[in-house]
């Protein structure tokens, strides 16, 4: 089919500030889909019928009119965290073509002169505050696309709670039009509680000496999780996460999820990382919400039921951990069926009882395993002496790349 789809970035200053192609689409275009915000900037000569995108948001009113020339009006870069990406999932790419305009992050790295390279670009629009905890470090510069005029205040909180008072804030509105403006301030003052409904906050992270600093690496410290003991230790967590080896855009299962320490560094790093914690204890349930939003990883699925029942339907992973359940009949066993071919699976033991379950799969699977056991120095009357925590056996399984899917 030929191309019969444009997408057409538009930045605040409108018709005026489109190139000729842009005008070209939208002149000869049968019909013109986009955001009322957006429409509205359109001139009338323009006749073709504007159609408001519908809510909830759907992409039928462009995919019903498929082989008719269409436009759709997007804000500034429709690649960038627009609906341009949306559509290129859905139409094929010789039937449509993108004619960007430069985004708010390229408008705002210009107003603020920071090389747009060296900052993180981050969007809160519909999406939850506490996905910034994992962007929030010293030094850090962060361009934020605001869900809505109170984004602003609402991260400057979230960044002095965080102990990251002193960060500097600078709120841009209506980037790129006849009403920019701008306004600057420290996260520990900030006494804006509404800004323009269109705006951009770019946040220079700066803390004070009580922040809360999360490494980049696997390990968190252990007081970083909220738990009720069943949590793995900092030590034998790194290890696990190191034989679980996460790879950009992959999938885990963390069964028996405890706190849900394991999934939330599995995402932690990489942001396309996925992860599905399945818990069937309902205190438990509730420190994984906790802890997913506050260590930045608030799309953290939580499956609230035991294994093996609770697994049945949910999308194969490419890697599996198993923290508790490995002697109910049936865990293992799904666990491994459902494992991608050249996926891992990671089971750790402390009973003796579950420890001889990872040896006789050993024995009919094969794999490795290894015995953990730390110890830490404590005091012991006027010495110290080491005290060893429980040690952990760790399995570790590779499933072939050419088994067969179940």
């Amino acid at each position: 089919m030929a191309q019969w789809l444009t997408v057409v970035g538009i930045g605040e200053d409108g018709y005026a500030g489109l190139g000729k192609a842009a005008r070209r689409a939208l002149l000869g275009a049968a019909r013109i889909v986009g955001a009322p915000r957006q429409l509205d900037l359109l001139p009338l000569c323009i006749r073709a019928p504007r159609q408001a995108w519908p809510s909830p948001f759907s992409l039928a009113p462009v995919l019903e009119h498929r082989g008719t020339p269409v436009c759709v009006l997007a804000s500034g870069d429709p690649m960038l965290f627009g609906v341009g990406a949306s559509l290129a999932r859905q139409i094929p790419t010789d039937e449509l073509l993108v004619l960007p305009a430069p985004s708010s992050y390229s408008l705002a790295a210009a107003r603020l002169g920071w090389p747009l390279q060296e900052v993180s670009l981050l969007s809160v629009v519909a999406r939850p505050l506490a996905a910034l905890h994992a962007h929030i470090h010293a030094g850090q510069r962060l361009l934020i696309l605001c869900n809505d005029g109170s984004s602003p205040a609402a991260i400057a909180t979230l960044l002095r709670e965080r102990g990251f008072g002193p960060s500097r804030l600078t709120v841009l509105e209506h980037l790129g039009g006849p009403l920019e403006r701008r306004i600057d301030g420290l996260a520990q003052d900030w006494a804006l509680n509404e800004a323009a409904a269109l705006n951009l906050l770019a946040v220079e992270c700066l803390a004070d000496a009580d922040a809360t600093h999360l490494p980049l690496t696997c390990g968190l410290p252990d007081d970083a999780y909220r738990h009720d003991g069943q949590l793995t230790k900092r030590d034998v967590r790194a290890i696990t996460l190191a034989r679980l080896a996460p790879r950009p855009g992959e999938l885990l299962w963390d069964v028996g999820a405890g706190c849900g320490s394991i999934g939330i560094e599995w995402m932690r790093a990489h942001p396309s990382c996925r992860a599905i914690a399945i818990e069937a204890d309902n205190s438990r349930q509730q420190l994984i919400q906790h802890n997913r939003d506050a260590l930045g990883v608030p799309a953290l699925h939580l499956v609230c039921g035991a294994a093996p029942e609770a697994l049945h339907g949910l999308e194969r992973p490419e890697a599996i951990f198993i923290g508790g359940g490995v002697t109910i009949a049936g865990v293992l066993e799904h666990c491994w069926q459902q494992l991608k071919p050249g996926g891992r699976l990671i089971a750790n033991a402390v009973t003796l009882q579950s420890e001889a379950v990872l040896v006789a799969w050993r024995e009919t699977h094969g794999g490795e395993l290894t015995r953990i056991a730390v110890a830490q120095a404590q005091p012991l009357g006027g010495f110290d002496t080491w005290r060893s925590a429980l040690p952990i056996t760790l399995l570790e399984l590779h499933k072939p790349a050419s088994a067969v899917p179940a």
